[in-house]
């Protein structure tokens, strides 16, 4: 059975690291980066700068996690159910 996890390398601040997240990350990672008119390693760059603990993927996680949870709220689909 495969691995929901991909493993991928990718420069960041002129260092190759690698990088274990979810499909469903890099394609939302591969979405904000587009909107931002930036490359992926641009982006996992500002994120790994601007993170206070943890390591790279689980910032990357909350990151995505944010922007999506942020464009949710901005849409009105924050709104609580009926019942």
């Amino acid at each position: 059975m495969k691995s929901p996890v991909v493993k991928r390398s990718i420069v960041v601040a002129g260092h190759k690291t690698s990088v274990s997240l979810e499909e469903a990350f890099w394609n939302g990672m591969k979405e904000i980066s587009g909107l931002r008119d930036m490359t992926l390693s641009e982006l996992v760059g500002e994120i790994d700068s601007n993170r206070q603990q943890g390591n790279l993927s689980s910032a990357i996680r909350l990151f995505v996690l944010d922007y999506f949870r942020s464009r949710a709220m901005a849409a009105g689909l924050d709104s609580k159910p009926q019942g």
